[in-house]
Protein backbone atom coordinates (compact mmCIF):
# COMPACT_ATOMS: atom_id res chain seq x y z
CA UNK A 1 0.00 0.00 0.00
CA UNK A 2 2.90 2.68 1.46
CA UNK A 3 4.14 1.91 -2.29
CA UNK A 4 1.71 2.30 -4.07
CA UNK A 5 0.19 5.33 -2.64
CA UNK A 6 4.04 6.71 -3.33
CA UNK A 7 4.00 6.13 -6.95
CA UNK A 8 0.95 7.57 -6.90
CA UNK A 9 1.18 10.94 -5.35
CA UNK A 10 4.36 10.92 -7.93
CA UNK A 11 2.25 10.12 -11.16
CA UNK A 12 0.85 13.09 -13.00
CA UNK A 13 -2.74 13.17 -13.06
CA UNK A 14 -4.67 11.08 -15.19
CA UNK A 15 -2.16 8.62 -14.92
CA UNK A 16 -2.75 5.23 -15.99
CA UNK A 17 -2.08 2.61 -13.01
CA UNK A 18 -0.30 -1.05 -13.94
CA UNK A 19 -3.00 -3.88 -14.32
CA UNK A 20 -3.42 -5.93 -11.12
CA UNK A 21 -1.34 -8.58 -12.31
CA UNK A 22 1.54 -6.39 -12.90
CA UNK A 23 1.12 -4.44 -9.35
CA UNK A 24 1.01 -8.75 -8.01
CA UNK A 25 4.42 -8.90 -9.70
CA UNK A 26 5.95 -5.85 -9.28
CA UNK A 27 4.87 -5.33 -5.04
CA UNK A 28 5.05 -9.04 -4.57
CA UNK A 29 1.47 -9.01 -2.87
CA UNK A 30 -1.30 -11.22 -3.05
CA UNK A 31 -4.04 -10.17 -5.63
CA UNK A 32 -6.91 -9.61 -2.23
CA UNK A 33 -4.09 -7.66 -0.28
CA UNK A 34 -3.97 -5.51 -3.88
CA UNK A 35 -7.35 -5.34 -4.19
CA UNK A 36 -8.57 -3.42 -1.23
CA UNK A 37 -5.62 -1.18 -1.66
CA UNK A 38 -7.41 -0.26 -4.95
CA UNK A 39 -10.68 -0.23 -3.15
CA UNK A 40 -8.84 2.08 -0.31
CA UNK A 41 -7.37 4.63 -2.36
CA UNK A 42 -10.67 4.87 -4.65
CA UNK A 43 -11.95 5.54 -1.54
CA UNK A 44 -9.74 8.08 -0.78
CA UNK A 45 -10.16 10.07 -4.20
CA UNK A 46 -6.92 9.32 -5.02
CA UNK A 47 -7.68 7.01 -7.96
CA UNK A 48 -11.00 6.63 -10.54
CA UNK A 49 -11.69 3.56 -12.28
CA UNK A 50 -13.19 3.76 -15.32
CA UNK A 51 -15.43 0.26 -16.62
CA UNK A 52 -13.53 -0.83 -19.68
CA UNK A 53 -10.48 1.29 -19.49
CA UNK A 54 -8.44 1.32 -16.28
CA UNK A 55 -7.59 2.57 -13.41
CA UNK A 56 -6.13 6.31 -12.88
CA UNK A 57 -4.79 8.35 -11.26
CA UNK A 58 -7.48 11.05 -10.39
CA UNK A 59 -7.32 14.42 -11.77
CA UNK A 60 -7.21 17.31 -8.80
CA UNK A 61 -9.98 19.36 -8.89
CA UNK A 62 -9.67 22.76 -7.61
CA UNK A 63 -12.52 24.12 -5.71
CA UNK A 64 -14.50 26.80 -6.62
CA UNK A 65 -16.01 29.14 -3.89
CA UNK A 66 -19.51 29.20 -4.00
CA UNK A 67 -21.04 32.48 -3.28
CA UNK A 68 -24.33 32.99 -1.46
CA UNK A 69 -24.10 36.31 -0.98
CA UNK A 70 -27.40 37.03 -2.67
CA UNK A 71 -29.15 35.23 -0.12
CA UNK A 72 -28.69 38.39 2.12
CA UNK A 73 -30.45 40.56 0.16
CA UNK A 74 -33.10 38.33 -0.37
CA UNK A 75 -33.61 37.05 3.37
CA UNK A 76 -33.09 40.26 4.79
CA UNK A 77 -32.89 40.50 8.73
CA UNK A 78 -34.44 37.72 10.40
CA UNK A 79 -37.73 38.53 12.79
CA UNK A 80 -36.02 37.48 15.74
CA UNK A 81 -32.28 36.35 16.31
CA UNK A 82 -32.12 33.04 17.12
CA UNK A 83 -29.36 31.21 19.37
CA UNK A 84 -27.30 28.35 18.37
CA UNK A 85 -28.27 25.26 19.14
CA UNK A 86 -29.04 25.14 22.76
CA UNK A 87 -26.80 22.43 25.15
CA UNK A 88 -29.57 20.00 25.45
CA UNK A 89 -29.65 18.66 21.78
CA UNK A 90 -26.25 18.44 21.24
CA UNK A 91 -25.42 14.80 20.30
CA UNK A 92 -21.78 13.47 21.73
CA UNK A 93 -19.34 10.67 21.74
CA UNK A 94 -19.73 7.58 23.95
CA UNK A 95 -16.60 8.11 25.84
CA UNK A 96 -17.56 11.83 27.22
CA UNK A 97 -19.59 12.62 30.44
CA UNK A 98 -22.52 14.12 29.41
CA UNK A 99 -23.99 16.18 32.16
CA UNK A 100 -26.28 18.46 29.41
CA UNK A 101 -28.99 16.27 28.26
CA UNK A 102 -32.19 17.24 28.04
CA UNK A 103 -33.88 14.03 27.59
CA UNK A 104 -33.92 10.52 29.85
CA UNK A 105 -31.18 7.69 29.18
CA UNK A 106 -32.50 4.80 27.47
CA UNK A 107 -32.47 2.62 30.68
CA UNK A 108 -34.93 5.26 32.23
CA UNK A 109 -37.58 4.47 29.40
CA UNK A 110 -39.62 1.68 29.29
CA UNK A 111 -38.23 0.46 26.17
CA UNK A 112 -40.07 -3.27 26.39
CA UNK A 113 -43.60 -1.30 26.62
CA UNK A 114 -42.91 0.91 23.41
CA UNK A 115 -41.22 -1.86 21.17
CA UNK A 116 -44.60 -3.75 21.90
CA UNK A 117 -46.32 -0.85 21.17
CA UNK A 118 -44.84 0.16 17.74
CA UNK A 119 -45.31 -3.79 17.04
CA UNK A 120 -48.74 -3.75 17.64
CA UNK A 121 -49.48 -0.20 16.69
CA UNK A 122 -48.15 -1.05 12.89
CA UNK A 123 -50.03 -4.54 12.26
CA UNK A 124 -53.00 -2.02 13.01
CA UNK A 125 -55.09 0.79 10.81
CA UNK A 126 -52.97 3.75 12.85
CA UNK A 127 -49.98 2.42 10.22
CA UNK A 128 -52.00 3.43 7.47
CA UNK A 129 -54.66 5.89 8.79
CA UNK A 130 -55.01 9.83 9.05
CA UNK A 131 -55.55 11.10 12.02
CA UNK A 132 -58.11 13.60 13.17
CA UNK A 133 -56.79 16.85 13.48
CA UNK A 134 -57.85 17.08 17.05
CA UNK A 135 -55.94 13.80 17.77
CA UNK A 136 -57.26 10.27 18.75
CA UNK A 137 -60.73 10.47 20.74
CA UNK A 138 -59.06 7.14 23.07
CA UNK A 139 -55.81 9.35 23.33
CA UNK A 140 -57.93 12.52 24.13
CA UNK A 141 -59.92 10.60 25.85
CA UNK A 142 -57.14 9.90 28.38
CA UNK A 143 -55.27 13.11 28.38
CA UNK A 144 -58.73 14.23 29.77
CA UNK A 145 -59.03 11.76 32.60
CA UNK A 146 -55.64 11.90 33.60
CA UNK A 147 -56.15 15.65 34.80
CA UNK A 148 -59.38 15.17 35.69
CA UNK A 149 -58.31 12.59 38.07
CA UNK A 150 -56.96 15.24 40.14
CA UNK A 151 -59.30 17.79 40.16
CA UNK A 152 -61.31 18.65 42.92
CA UNK A 153 -65.17 17.96 44.36
CA UNK A 154 -66.81 21.63 42.69
CA UNK A 155 -64.74 22.22 39.65
CA UNK A 156 -65.92 20.81 36.15
CA UNK A 157 -63.32 17.99 34.80
CA UNK A 158 -61.35 18.60 31.31
CA UNK A 159 -63.40 16.60 28.83
CA UNK A 160 -61.80 14.86 25.70
CA UNK A 161 -63.09 17.76 23.29
CA UNK A 162 -60.95 19.89 25.22
CA UNK A 163 -58.05 17.98 24.40
CA UNK A 164 -55.54 19.09 21.43
CA UNK A 165 -52.69 16.04 20.67
CA UNK A 166 -49.62 17.42 19.79
CA UNK A 167 -46.33 16.56 17.88
CA UNK A 168 -44.36 17.10 21.03
CA UNK A 169 -44.84 19.99 23.25
CA UNK A 170 -42.39 22.30 21.72
CA UNK A 171 -44.37 22.76 18.63
CA UNK A 172 -47.45 23.42 21.19
CA UNK A 173 -45.99 25.97 22.74
CA UNK A 174 -45.30 27.75 19.26
CA UNK A 175 -49.01 27.55 18.65
CA UNK A 176 -50.32 28.67 22.05
CA UNK A 177 -48.12 31.93 21.83
CA UNK A 178 -49.16 32.64 18.16
CA UNK A 179 -52.69 32.53 18.80
CA UNK A 180 -53.00 34.06 22.33
CA UNK A 181 -50.25 36.65 22.00
CA UNK A 182 -49.87 38.89 19.00
CA UNK A 183 -46.51 39.68 17.74
CA UNK A 184 -44.80 42.66 19.43
CA UNK A 185 -47.39 42.12 22.53
CA UNK A 186 -45.86 41.08 25.79
CA UNK A 187 -45.75 37.03 26.86
CA UNK A 188 -44.78 37.27 31.12
CA UNK A 189 -41.98 34.46 31.25
CA UNK A 190 -40.72 32.89 34.61
CA UNK A 191 -36.90 33.37 34.72
CA UNK A 192 -35.06 31.03 34.57
CA UNK A 193 -37.37 29.18 32.48
CA UNK A 194 -37.48 26.02 29.79
CA UNK A 195 -35.24 27.32 27.00
CA UNK A 196 -37.27 25.85 24.51
CA UNK A 197 -40.35 28.20 25.44
CA UNK A 198 -37.65 31.29 24.86
CA UNK A 199 -37.01 30.02 21.79
CA UNK A 200 -40.73 29.38 20.90
CA UNK A 201 -41.71 33.52 21.84
CA UNK A 202 -38.84 34.08 19.87
CA UNK A 203 -39.97 33.55 16.99
CA UNK A 204 -43.39 34.21 17.40
CA UNK A 205 -41.82 38.05 17.44
CA UNK A 206 -43.40 38.71 21.02
CA UNK A 207 -41.79 40.61 23.67
CA UNK A 208 -40.43 38.76 26.68
CA UNK A 209 -41.42 40.22 30.01
CA UNK A 210 -39.24 37.81 32.83
CA UNK A 211 -41.26 37.20 36.17
CA UNK A 212 -38.61 36.36 38.77
CA UNK A 213 -39.09 32.99 40.23
CA UNK A 214 -37.66 31.16 43.11
CA UNK A 215 -37.33 27.73 44.75
CA UNK A 216 -40.71 27.95 45.64
CA UNK A 217 -42.13 29.41 42.62
CA UNK A 218 -42.82 33.45 41.75
CA UNK A 219 -44.48 35.95 44.48
CA UNK A 220 -47.90 36.57 43.30
CA UNK A 221 -47.31 40.13 43.96
CA UNK A 222 -44.38 40.47 41.68
CA UNK A 223 -46.83 38.88 38.73
CA UNK A 224 -49.55 40.61 39.56
CA UNK A 225 -46.81 43.79 39.13
CA UNK A 226 -45.46 42.59 36.02
CA UNK A 227 -48.97 42.05 34.38
CA UNK A 228 -49.72 45.52 35.74
CA UNK A 229 -46.96 47.27 34.20
CA UNK A 230 -47.13 45.55 30.97
CA UNK A 231 -50.18 44.97 29.69
CA UNK A 232 -49.69 41.41 28.92
CA UNK A 233 -52.55 38.33 29.50
CA UNK A 234 -50.22 35.21 29.05
CA UNK A 235 -48.46 33.79 31.61
CA UNK A 236 -46.18 30.89 30.77
CA UNK A 237 -44.74 28.79 33.38
CA UNK A 238 -43.88 24.92 34.67
CA UNK A 239 -45.61 24.39 38.61
CA UNK A 240 -43.95 21.09 38.60
CA UNK A 241 -40.30 20.22 38.58
CA UNK A 242 -39.46 23.41 36.69
CA UNK A 243 -36.84 23.11 34.16
CA UNK A 244 -33.76 24.55 34.49
CA UNK A 245 -34.28 24.51 38.95
CA UNK A 246 -36.44 21.46 39.70
CA UNK A 247 -38.50 23.85 41.50
CA UNK A 248 -42.31 23.03 42.76
CA UNK A 249 -45.27 25.31 43.40
CA UNK A 250 -46.49 24.73 46.87
CA UNK A 251 -50.13 23.83 46.42
CA UNK A 252 -51.27 26.86 48.63
CA UNK A 253 -49.71 29.08 45.37
CA UNK A 254 -51.85 27.90 42.88
CA UNK A 255 -55.22 29.33 44.28
CA UNK A 256 -52.86 32.54 44.92
CA UNK A 257 -51.21 32.32 40.99
CA UNK A 258 -54.71 31.46 39.25
CA UNK A 259 -56.44 35.19 41.28
CA UNK A 260 -54.01 36.77 39.91
CA UNK A 261 -54.17 35.45 36.48
CA UNK A 262 -58.01 36.19 36.45
CA UNK A 263 -58.32 39.35 38.14
CA UNK A 264 -56.36 40.40 35.06
CA UNK A 265 -58.39 38.52 32.95
CA UNK A 266 -55.31 36.39 31.35
CA UNK A 267 -54.12 33.14 30.38
CA UNK A 268 -51.64 30.49 32.52
CA UNK A 269 -49.88 28.40 30.06
CA UNK A 270 -48.89 25.47 32.71
CA UNK A 271 -46.34 23.36 31.02
CA UNK A 272 -46.50 19.79 32.66
CA UNK A 273 -43.41 18.64 30.79
CA UNK A 274 -42.08 16.67 34.03
CA UNK A 275 -45.28 15.18 35.25
CA UNK A 276 -44.37 11.64 35.47
CA UNK A 277 -40.68 11.88 37.03
CA UNK A 278 -41.92 12.82 40.57
CA UNK A 279 -39.35 11.76 42.78
CA UNK A 280 -40.28 12.43 46.27
CA UNK A 281 -43.70 14.16 46.02
CA UNK A 282 -46.40 13.58 42.92
CA UNK A 283 -47.10 16.92 40.36
CA UNK A 284 -50.02 18.39 41.27
CA UNK A 285 -51.75 20.56 38.24
CA UNK A 286 -52.64 24.15 38.61
CA UNK A 287 -55.08 23.41 35.66
CA UNK A 288 -56.86 20.69 37.98
CA UNK A 289 -58.34 23.74 39.77
CA UNK A 290 -59.64 25.59 36.97
CA UNK A 291 -62.81 25.07 34.34
CA UNK A 292 -63.22 28.92 33.32
CA UNK A 293 -60.54 28.73 30.95
CA UNK A 294 -57.19 30.47 32.34
CA UNK A 295 -54.93 27.55 32.10
CA UNK A 296 -53.85 26.14 29.04
CA UNK A 297 -52.56 23.09 30.00
CA UNK A 298 -49.51 21.08 28.55
CA UNK A 299 -48.62 17.18 28.98
CA UNK A 300 -45.74 15.25 26.98
CA UNK A 301 -45.04 12.06 26.66
CA UNK A 302 -41.89 12.24 24.59
CA UNK A 303 -39.72 12.37 27.13
CA UNK A 304 -41.42 9.70 29.88
CA UNK A 305 -42.50 7.49 26.82
CA UNK A 306 -39.46 7.82 24.46
CA UNK A 307 -38.06 10.87 22.56
CA UNK A 308 -39.25 8.46 19.39
CA UNK A 309 -42.46 8.96 20.23
CA UNK A 310 -43.23 12.55 20.25
CA UNK A 311 -46.79 13.06 21.04
CA UNK A 312 -48.08 15.75 23.56
CA UNK A 313 -51.16 16.86 24.46
CA UNK A 314 -52.57 20.91 24.79
CA UNK A 315 -56.03 20.68 26.97
CA UNK A 316 -57.59 24.38 26.58
CA UNK A 317 -61.22 25.37 27.35
CA UNK A 318 -63.38 27.99 25.39
CA UNK A 319 -62.36 30.38 21.81
CA UNK A 320 -58.97 29.55 22.65
CA UNK A 321 -59.00 26.17 22.03
CA UNK A 322 -60.44 26.85 18.20
CA UNK A 323 -57.29 28.64 17.47
CA UNK A 324 -54.53 26.88 18.77
CA UNK A 325 -56.17 24.00 16.76
CA UNK A 326 -56.53 26.36 13.89
CA UNK A 327 -52.89 27.27 13.99
CA UNK A 328 -51.94 23.72 14.56
CA UNK A 329 -53.60 22.45 11.76
CA UNK A 330 -51.96 24.77 9.62
CA UNK A 331 -48.62 23.97 10.79
CA UNK A 332 -48.81 20.16 10.75
CA UNK A 333 -52.36 19.11 9.87
CA UNK A 334 -52.50 16.36 12.02
CA UNK A 335 -50.14 14.05 14.47
CA UNK A 336 -49.12 10.40 13.05
CA UNK A 337 -51.56 7.95 14.03
CA UNK A 338 -49.05 5.59 14.58
CA UNK A 339 -47.40 7.58 17.05
CA UNK A 340 -50.76 8.22 18.86
CA UNK A 341 -51.66 4.36 18.70
CA UNK A 342 -48.42 3.69 19.97
CA UNK A 343 -48.10 6.45 23.02
CA UNK A 344 -51.93 5.10 23.94
CA UNK A 345 -50.78 1.37 23.92
CA UNK A 346 -47.60 2.50 26.39
CA UNK A 347 -49.54 4.21 28.94
CA UNK A 348 -52.64 2.13 29.27
CA UNK A 349 -50.12 -0.77 29.64
CA UNK A 350 -49.77 -2.25 33.47
CA UNK A 351 -46.43 -2.11 33.32
CA UNK A 352 -46.97 1.74 32.94
CA UNK A 353 -47.55 1.99 36.26
CA UNK A 354 -44.85 -0.16 37.40
CA UNK A 355 -41.90 1.23 35.53
CA UNK A 356 -42.76 4.58 36.95
CA UNK A 357 -42.74 3.24 40.55
CA UNK A 358 -39.27 2.04 38.92
CA UNK A 359 -38.58 5.08 37.57
CA UNK A 360 -38.72 7.12 41.26
CA UNK A 361 -36.33 4.98 42.82
CA UNK A 362 -33.73 5.55 40.02
CA UNK A 363 -33.75 8.90 39.65
CA UNK A 364 -33.56 9.44 43.33
CA UNK A 365 -29.95 7.65 43.45
CA UNK A 366 -29.19 9.19 40.45
CA UNK A 367 -30.20 12.77 41.84
CA UNK A 368 -28.66 11.92 45.04
CA UNK A 369 -25.46 10.17 43.38
CA UNK A 370 -24.77 14.10 41.32
CA UNK A 371 -26.08 15.79 44.69
CA UNK A 372 -23.02 13.73 46.80
CA UNK A 373 -20.38 14.55 43.70
CA UNK A 374 -20.80 18.31 43.57
CA UNK A 375 -20.84 18.68 47.06
CA UNK A 376 -18.01 17.04 47.25
CA UNK A 377 -15.91 18.20 44.42
CA UNK A 378 -17.64 21.63 44.03
CA UNK A 379 -17.03 22.59 47.64
CA UNK A 380 -17.51 26.69 46.36
CA UNK A 381 -20.65 25.65 44.44
CA UNK A 382 -24.13 25.59 45.80
CA UNK A 383 -27.26 23.14 44.70
CA UNK A 384 -30.01 26.06 46.37
CA UNK A 385 -32.48 23.44 46.12
CA UNK A 386 -32.61 19.68 46.08
CA UNK A 387 -35.48 18.78 43.59
CA UNK A 388 -38.03 16.65 44.15
CA UNK A 389 -38.53 16.16 40.80
CA UNK A 390 -37.35 16.67 36.91
CA UNK A 391 -33.84 15.43 35.59
CA UNK A 392 -31.59 18.19 36.70
CA UNK A 393 -29.48 19.69 39.60
CA UNK A 394 -29.29 23.86 39.15
CA UNK A 395 -26.10 25.02 40.32
CA UNK A 396 -24.94 28.31 41.27
CA UNK A 397 -21.12 28.76 40.57
CA UNK A 398 -19.12 31.23 42.84
CA UNK A 399 -19.38 34.71 41.94
CA UNK A 400 -17.73 36.35 38.77
CA UNK A 401 -17.43 32.68 37.18
CA UNK A 402 -16.42 32.88 33.91
CA UNK A 403 -18.90 30.40 32.86
CA UNK A 404 -18.81 30.34 29.07
CA UNK A 405 -14.87 29.81 29.36
CA UNK A 406 -15.48 26.96 31.73
CA UNK A 407 -18.20 25.33 29.59
CA UNK A 408 -15.42 25.31 26.82
CA UNK A 409 -13.00 24.26 29.18
CA UNK A 410 -14.92 21.28 30.60
CA UNK A 411 -15.60 20.43 27.05
CA UNK A 412 -12.12 19.98 25.72
CA UNK A 413 -11.87 18.05 29.25
CA UNK A 414 -14.33 15.78 28.13
CA UNK A 415 -17.33 16.75 30.24
CA UNK A 416 -20.56 18.74 28.93
CA UNK A 417 -22.46 20.55 30.71
CA UNK A 418 -24.39 23.71 29.99
CA UNK A 419 -24.67 27.07 30.86
CA UNK A 420 -27.44 28.44 32.79
CA UNK A 421 -27.47 31.60 30.72
CA UNK A 422 -30.15 29.59 28.24
CA UNK A 423 -32.47 29.44 30.70
CA UNK A 424 -32.91 33.35 31.28
CA UNK A 425 -35.03 35.08 28.67
CA UNK A 426 -32.75 38.61 30.04
CA UNK A 427 -29.55 38.73 31.45
CA UNK A 428 -28.77 35.69 34.23
CA UNK A 429 -28.92 36.25 37.70
CA UNK A 430 -25.69 34.70 38.41
CA UNK A 431 -23.25 32.37 37.07
CA UNK A 432 -24.98 29.32 36.81
CA UNK A 433 -24.69 25.67 35.05
CA UNK A 434 -27.78 23.29 34.99
CA UNK A 435 -26.30 19.31 35.41
CA UNK A 436 -28.65 16.48 34.37
CA UNK A 437 -28.55 13.32 36.00
CA UNK A 438 -30.98 11.11 34.06
CA UNK A 439 -28.06 10.98 31.20
CA UNK A 440 -26.14 8.32 30.49
CA UNK A 441 -23.00 6.29 32.83
CA UNK A 442 -24.51 7.82 36.05
CA UNK A 443 -20.95 5.88 37.54
CA UNK A 444 -19.27 8.56 36.25
CA UNK A 445 -21.01 11.54 37.61
CA UNK A 446 -17.91 11.69 40.53
CA UNK A 447 -15.48 11.90 37.85
CA UNK A 448 -17.15 14.71 35.92
CA UNK A 449 -18.03 16.70 38.71
CA UNK A 450 -14.08 16.03 40.01
CA UNK A 451 -12.98 17.72 36.43
CA UNK A 452 -15.57 20.59 36.95
CA UNK A 453 -14.15 21.34 40.35
CA UNK A 454 -10.51 21.13 39.20
CA UNK A 455 -11.35 24.03 36.10
CA UNK A 456 -13.27 26.13 38.27
CA UNK A 457 -10.47 26.22 41.11
CA UNK A 458 -8.31 27.61 38.15
CA UNK A 459 -11.21 29.92 36.95
CA UNK A 460 -10.89 31.61 40.30
CA UNK A 461 -7.21 31.78 40.77
CA UNK A 462 -7.19 32.87 37.05
CA UNK A 463 -9.82 35.40 37.84
CA UNK A 464 -8.73 36.93 41.30
CA UNK A 465 -4.92 37.00 39.23
CA UNK A 466 -6.65 39.32 36.69
CA UNK A 467 -8.52 41.35 39.21
CA UNK A 468 -5.28 42.14 40.93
Amino acid sequence: MAALRSWISGAAPGARLPSTRELVTRHQASPVTVQRALRTLTGEGLIETRPGVGTFVRSIRTARPVDYGWQTAALRSPQARIRSMPAALRSTPNDVIALHAGYPDRELLPERLVRAALTRAARGDGALGRAPAAGLPELQSWFAHELASATPAGVTPAAASDVIVLPGSQSGLSSIFRSLVAPGQPLLLESPTYWGAILAAQRAGVRIVPVPTGPHGPDPAELARAFDESGARVFYAQPNYANPTGAQWPVGLHSQILDVVRSYGAFLVEDDWAHDFGITTTAVPVAAQDDSGHVVYLRSLSKSVSPAVRVAAAIVRGPARERILADRGAESMYVSSLLQVAALEVVTQPGWRTHRRGLREQLRARRDLLAAAVREHLPAAAVEQLPAGGLNLWVRLPDGTDVDRLVVDCDRAGVVIASGAEWFPAEPAGPYVRLNYAGPNPARFAEGARVIGALLAGDESAHRSRSV
